[in-house]
């Protein structure tokens, strides 16, 4: 077998580690060992079902909260695809590749059977981002590839796909695209869709009639560099969200890196400007918290805050690409580099 699995705890509240405020004051990480794998996109459908993405063509689920998990390998005629992208609807899963040929697939049978949904050629084309809301709509954002952002929608559950066309996006500038660091730079509630961008911008497009038409709106994200911008957006419904990014070659750098939304994402107002926690690819309000606690997670660590993001505490130097919580809120999953771990409080 490909892949060893071994289990550690890698971080107990009040121990080696900062602990953050209420209601989470005590928390362990639990880690499983995935050789060889960068996995950058989870879907949690339960509490005991968890679905991920990696590279080389590898898509592994669970069924009994990481006691055993089972793994696919797909792979198009000569081409391994990397996956950074999931999504799942009505039972279904959905893996999306970065690069060109982007590669859509779907299974109903708990991948037993992949089918290809969509496919796009392009020299530029790169899927960033996979999601679905409660109805069975179906959206997908990725890097320019004809002056506007690329995004596909589905409106027949994942059946198929369509490209919405440039005339009907507004136009991106030169040198800003997406980042697929954590499948969550793009966003669905009910019919409200809300992108993110980086690199020479960083900016929030959104869409209030399921991708019919589009608006855009700065943030104060630092952005004018490749690896700028904002690289995770979380909406706790449709008024207050949350964004986070910074400078990828400039970890610890905290300034203009984060910022929150309370009137549907028009206006950005900076949080915890200057102070950490810097960098950060995934950021998640926690279930049922009224918008006011929130985990971000990157390669410098886990970072906390109890108050809507106006201060932060850090609980981990542990690093992850992505984070997921549980139907029921009361843990989480994350992925990074060669694991997988389910944290719980």
């Amino acid at each position: 077998m490909k892949y060893l699995f071994y289990i550690t705890i890698l971080a107990l509240g009040n121990t080696n580690c900062t602990s953050p405020s209420k209601p989470i004051t005590d928390f362990t990480i639990t880690t499983q060992d995935m050789q060889g794998l960068s996995i950058r996109a989870l879907e949690v459908l339960n509490d005991s079902t968890v679905w991920f993405a990696a590279n080389d063509g590898i898509v592994g689920h669970t069924t009994n909260s990481g006691m055993t998990w089972s793994f696919d390998t797909l792979s198009y005629d000569t081409l391994t695809p990397e996956f950074r992208s999931i999504a799942s609807y009505d039972g279904s899963i959905f893996v999306l590749s970065i690069a060109n040929p982007a590669l859509l697939y779907k299974s109903s049978n708990q991948g037993k059977d992949w089918s290809l949904v969509y496919t796009e050629e392009h020299p530029n084309v790169f899927y960033d981002a996979l999601t679905f809301n409660e109805s069975g709509l179906g959206v997908a954002m990725g890097d320019p590839t004809d002056g506007c952002l690329s995004i596909i929608i589905s409106q027949d559950y994942g059946e198929s796909w369509n490209k919405i066309p440039c005339d009907n996006l507004p136009p991106t500038v030169e040198g800003e695209a997406g980042f697929a660091a954590s499948n969550s730079n793009v966003q669905m509630i009910d019919e409200t869709i809300w992108v993110v961008s980086g690199g020479m911008d960083a900016r929030v497009f959104r869409s209030t009639d399921a991708g019919t038409s589009w608006e855009v709106f700065d943030t104060p994200i630092i952005s004018g560099g490749q690896m700028t911008g904002i690289f995770s957006l979380h909406f706790y419904d449709t008024m207050h969200g949350v964004i986070i990014g910074g400078d990828w070659s400039d970890k610890e750098m905290n300034v203009s890196n984060k910022a929150i939304t309370s009137d549907g994402g028009k206006t950005w107002q900076l949080i915890a400007d200057g102070q950490s926690p810097g960098y950060r690819s995934s950021i998640r309000y926690l279930p049922n918290s009224n918008a006011k606690e929130i985990i971000a997670v990157g390669t410098p660590g886990i970072s906390y805050s109890s108050d809507g993001g106006i201060s932060w505490e850090k609980m981990s130097n542990d690093n992850f690409y992505t984070i997921r919580f549980s139907k029921s809120g009361n843990h989480a999953w994350l992925a990074g580099h060669e694991k997988i771990a389910r944290m719980e409080w």
